[in-house]
């Protein structure tokens, strides 16, 4: 199964590995996942921040990934893994 092409303009694929499944996240917003990264890096406790995000559903019409842009929800920035 194969991303749409036009994913990648106007936001990122992230890995939610709790929750198992992509969520896109606004390209502004990235600078947020950073900062949380920065801040947090090597350590063992960690902030259960969250950041604004849309999940990726299958599209069956053309065998790809699509976000859904119908339901914005909040994830834990920790359970997010960069995608690719």
């Amino acid at each position: 199964m194969e991303l749409s092409k036009t994913l990648g303009t106007e936001h990122l694929i992230y890995d939610n590995t709790a929750l198992g499944f992509l969520i896109a996240i606004d390209k502004a917003d990235q600078k947020i996942i950073k900062k949380f990264w920065k801040k947090y890096k090597g350590k063992s406790i960690v902030e259960a921040d969250v950041i604004e995000g849309y999940r990726l559903v299958q599209d069956d019409e053309q065998d790809s990934l699509k976000i859904d842009f119908s339901e914005r929800k909040e994830y834990l920035i920790r359970d997010l893994v960069k995608f690719g």
